[in-house]
């Protein structure tokens, strides 16, 4: 009997996918360019509901038709370089699914061309990590409704489930499954940073053991900051070195990777217009962090602070927190809606976070009051606004403003957390000293400017004269 799904690509996600097929009663066919990922996965776990491909073209073969084939592969080249391949392979009605970390205009670029052979093309954003993938991920999907409405079964059943319902949904055509993955992405630099930041001043501000941070956690994770980063972060606060009996965090490099996703959406956010301040600097953080050898240098020479202490609570800290996860979503949130509107997506904000609220790394308790809030007023562009979540940052904000005070004071870096404090004063001010710089812009380079009492028309004035 043919296979229900094929999937291109046995690394961590692509197995753990296929797992998870399998465990939900469907026929899988599996293939990997190198053959002995595929030959151990068979080995491990042959059944009769899976099938081992030694090529693409066995792989299709074994497929049901319309044929049904997701990748799993690393972006970039090796995504066209597989496509090339299936192109000449399938028919008509087939559908390939796009489950990398691939930037948006390729899957459009990828989608266009392959809709143009009649074979349907989607660019589905997958998050949950291999825990997820193997268990139930968080599934943006973004392609044709045709397309969705095939999948749609296959896909719920295998997604995570929350108290809303099941964690896939479609996002809308084209790219939009790809691009809401990418801010998913660039909201989870946001949050984890803010949350490093938390544990940098408990650690050097408060002079806590990363165990007592455990237990700070551990509490938090009871309130309105329950989500799975910190859920996650007091487990790895607890762990102890095997070998030195340390707490394992404490000998763990401080030099953070990036894979490109959240740069992707701060490059985005340049290229729409919208400003996204908190994961920016998130961004920057991860980079000044793989400088390590220089920041070595730099501490034997610059002068800093002294005195580290900081005279604040952990519950000052988990407002500050608090507030500056809200300011990430926002942000998060303003991108969707703008590159919906961009890209003609018509996507309807509360199914990302509706998405995201089981599965993802960001699923949070905070989601669930977002949605509240979406559906309160649905087309508020600013999410701080709504009345459930204004109430809440308004007692979130006094925390950041006084953790910012503190650790400036200290010599700790909170990029993150002066970021989002700095993008809340600005969006809630009526005016801003750009005023100023529109006529510095005009008196060297007559860029002109408009008058407030003339905001429709365009002027030039001899300032230097």
């Amino acid at each position: 009997m043919n296979s229900d799904i094929g999937i291109v690509g046995l690394a961590t996600m692509g197995r753990n996918l296929a797992l998870n097929f399998l465990d939900h009663n469907q026929r899988v066919s599996v293939w990997n360019l190198e053959s002995e990922l595929t030959a151990t996965f068979e080995a491990e776990y042959a059944q009769a509901q899976l099938f081992c491909a030694s090529s693409l073209t066995e792989l299709v073969a074994s497929l049901a038709k319309p044929r049904r084939i997701m990748l799993m592969i690393q972006a970039g080249d090796p995504v066209d370089q597989v496509l090339n391949q299936l192109k000449v392979l399938l028919n008509k009605d087939d559908i390939i699914i796009d489950g990398g970390n691939t930037h948006f205009q390729d899957t459009q670029r990828r989608q266009s061309s392959l809709e143009a052979a009649g074979i349907h093309f989607v660019g589905m954003g997958v998050s949950g990590g291999e825990a997820g993938a193997r268990h139930g991920p968080s599934l943006m999907f973004g392609g044709s409704r045709c397309a969705w409405k095939n999948l749609e079964n296959q896909l719920s059943t295998i997604a995570a489930k929350s108290d809303l319902g099941s964690c896939a949904e479609y996002i809308g055509p084209d790219g939009a499954g790809h691009f809401v993955k990418m801010i998913h992405n660039g909201i989870e630099y946001g949050d984890m940073q803010v949350i490093a930041e938390s544990y940098d001043i408990l650690r050097r501000g408060l002079k806590l053991t990363a165990n007592e941070i455990s237990e700070i956690f551990g509490d938090w994770n009871e309130g309105p900051l329950q989500s799975y980063l910190i859920e996650i972060s007091a487990a790895v606060l607890a762990k102890q070195d095997s070998i030195t009996d340390k707490p394992l965090v404490d000998l763990v490099l401080d030099s953070a990777e990036q894979k490109g996703t959240g740069r992707w959406a701060a490059q985005t956010a340049l290229d729409l217009g919208i400003p996204i301040p908190t994961i920016a600097a998130a961004i920057d953080a991860r980079s000044i962090s793989s400088r390590k050898t220089e920041r070595e240098a730099a501490a034997k020479t610059l002068p800093g602070v002294s005195n580290t202490n900081i005279p604040i609570t952990s519950e000052t800290i988990g407002n500050a927190l608090l507030a500056a996860k809200l300011c990430a979503y926002t942000q998060g949130l303003q991108l969707i809606r703008a590159g919906s509107e961009h890209y003609n997506w018509n996507i309807n904000l509360a199914d990302p976070v509706r998405v995201w609220t089981g599965g993802c790394i960001i699923r949070a308790r905070l989601l669930r009051e977002i949605i509240n809030a979406l559906s309160e007023a649905p087309d508020v562009d600013n999410l701080l606004i709504s009345p459930s979540i204004t109430n809440m940052i308004s007692q979130a904000i006094p925390g950041l403003r006084e953790v910012l005070q503190a650790a400036t004071q200290s010599g700790i870096p909170i990029p993150a957390f002066s970021a989002s404090l700095s993008w809340y004063d600005a969006i809630r001010s009526p005016r801003l000293p750009q005023n100023l710089t529109q006529s510095q812009r005009d008196a060297f380079g007559a860029h002109t400017y408009k008058r407030i009492d003339d905001p429709e028309t365009a002027v030039h004035t001899e300032w230097l004269k």
